[in-house]
């Protein structure tokens, strides 16, 4: 099957094969019908974007599980080489709480997919569920671009996001480890990591922004006004002064643009700078560019 047509497939039944599941009885993708396995034959996916799954969250849904049972079945496809053992796409937090309450048989759903459909959906059904934190958000659109050459465009397509989402989400996987460990602990939110980015000592504003308990607004008027302050690699050579002329047309390009301006000439040429706080700025610059202004 061509790759367009696998991910408009996807695009197009993934909404009414999650909202189907709950439905015990209701045929669902490829009239594939929900049936129950031991749970022993059901593996996670090592590819699924989610890695955390809070303790009290399981407990919670454990103790669901064993007074109610599992009332939406775990999406699986099977194993290579095998014809009763499953690989799950998605419910992996329902799988595992079943096995905290001792259930022997779960629900299932069985799709015939290859690996990189089993990874679209597994990120779809968390995005849409706002189950994963930013970073493993990031880790799966990673994993889409290089494991399966999709680009920042495709990926967008895929999961129903705008590309500039897609490129923020991806930027977060170059941030500092210490302050990866903030994100996966839930002390900073993704709002919090994006402005961030581009910080000469993310670290230590991440600190900062969990001891001082900052809002995400705070934190994006800390970092514009941390931004600004002049420092070595951006003050004039010394002696070196901008003409009245050089500084017109700084404010003239800076109104235009909306952004930070900087024009430093050398000899017959020179060097124009224009400084953008994230990529949607620097996305409608280039919009405006194209277009011609």
């Amino acid at each position: 099957m061509a790759e367009e047509a696998v991910r408009s497939r996807l695009g197009r039944g993934l909404a009414s094969l999650i909202g189907d599941m709950a439905v015990e009885t209701t045929t669902v993708d490829r009239n594939r019908q929900q049936r129950r396995v031991p749970i022993d034959r059901v593996r996670p996916n090592p590819r699924n974007p989610r890695r955390n799954f809070s303790e009290t969250d399981l407990d919670e849904l454990s103790a669901s599980i064993a007074e109610r049972g599992i009332i939406q079945p775990v999406v699986v496809r099977s194993v290579r080489g095998s014809i009763d053992h499953f690989e799950i796409i998605a419910g992996e937090r329902r799988w595992r709480a079943a096995q905290r309450a001792g259930i022997h048989e779960i629900p299932i759903v069985v799709l015939d997919v290859t690996d990189a459909e089993a990874l679209e959906l597994a990120i779809i059904e968390n995005v849409q569920r706002a189950d994963l934190n930013p970073l493993e958000e990031a880790s799966g659109y990673q994993a889409l671009a290089d494991e399966f050459g999709y680009g920042q465009d495709d990926i967008a397509k895929t999961v129903g996001k705008s590309r500039s989402h897609v490129a923020n989400t991806l930027r977060l996987l170059k941030l500092p480890e210490p302050v990866k460990a903030y994100i996966n602990a839930g002390q900073l939110s993704a709002g919090h990591a994006r402005a961030l980015l581009g910080q000469p000592d993310a670290e230590a504003m991440a600190r900062e922004i969990i001891e001082r308990g900052l809002n995400v607004r705070q934190v994006e008027a800390l970092a514009q006004e941390q931004s600004a302050r002049p420092s070595k690699s951006n003050k004039p050579r010394a002696g070196v002064h901008k003409d009245a002329d050089t500084l017109a047309v700084e404010r003239r390009l800076s109104d235009a643009l909306g952004l930070a301006v900087d024009i430093e000439h050398r000899g017959k040429g020179g060097v124009l700078r224009v400084r953008y706080r994230d990529v949607d700025q620097l996305d409608d610059v280039v919009r405006r560019l194209e277009r011609g202004g």
